[in-house]
């Protein structure tokens, strides 16, 4: 783990985010991150895990199908669970990115003895910036970016030739869609008592993406998607170099 210096503002966040995912019952014991996305069918987030396995899922079955040794770098990996699961790939490195120090802390501890698989504190330019890689991942993170033209550009850098990020289980809007999304989390986090929030949780438009080369592997608004009786309500988008 590699030690990082914030201003004021991260150390903000920092605070808020582990209290507020306390509050919400998102904080897990090291046996239950060793697990996920397996967890009781009585734990209140049950519902939510079994989107999230499915994503996972997803991934793995894609990147398998590459067929060769991957570097793998995650964007905001929480307690590491997600970076744990992409290591069993064979062949695979991984590696975990966060600014949250209290989980990165626990991934380190809890995933300890996986050779293959390794966590850092801090932000890509500082850290990352000699390190290139094939797959780079942001699963439930990129709302935390204020501006994803600007991460995905610094991810972009840190990619090989042909490389590619992958971003899933998070939403996007249309510019219609923009301002209920922003008035409900608006409310959310005041309810719960984290109005601060608003000032760390982005929500983004499937335009910010117009400039790069994508496409959407999921797409929960397409015809087809829309009348499953499971959908996942979070999209799949690749991003190629």
């Amino acid at each position: 783990m590699i030690p990082a210096v914030y201003d004021i503002e991260t150390e903000n966040f920092e605070t808020l985010y582990i209290q507020l995912r306390e509050k919400e019952g998102r904080i897990y014991s090291d046996e239950e991150v060793m697990r996920l996305p397996d967890i009781s069918v009585a734990h209140q987030h049950y519902k939510e895990w079994q989107l999230r396995k499915q994503s996972l899922q997803r991934l793995i079955e894609h990147l398998k199908n590459k067929k060769s040794p991957l570097e793998i770098l995650e964007i905001g990996c929480g307690n590491g669970w997600l970076s744990h699961r992409l290591a069993a790939i064979d062949g695979a490195a991984v590696t975990g990115s966060d600014i949250n120090l209290a989980e990165i802390q626990q991934a380190s501890r809890v995933f300890e003895n996986i050779s293959n698989l390794d966590f850092i504190y801090g932000d890509l330019e500082s850290n990352l910036k000699e390190k290139k890689f094939d797959t780079i991942i942001f699963a439930a993170s990129i709302q935390y970016f204020a501006s994803p033209e600007k991460i995905i550009q610094k991810a972009l850098r840190l990619l090989k030739p042909k490389g590619e990020i992958h971003i899933i289980d998070s939403h996007f809007y249309s510019m219609e869609e923009l301002s209920g999304a922003i008035e409900r989390s608006k409310q959310y986090f005041e309810t719960v008592g984290f109005p601060e929030m608003n000032r760390h949780y982005f929500h983004h438009t499937l335009d910010s993406l117009a400039g790069f080369n994508y496409r959407m592997f999921y797409n929960p608004n397409s015809l087809f998607t829309r009348f499953l009786k499971n959908r996942n309500p979070f999209y799949w988008i690749q991003i190629q170099a």
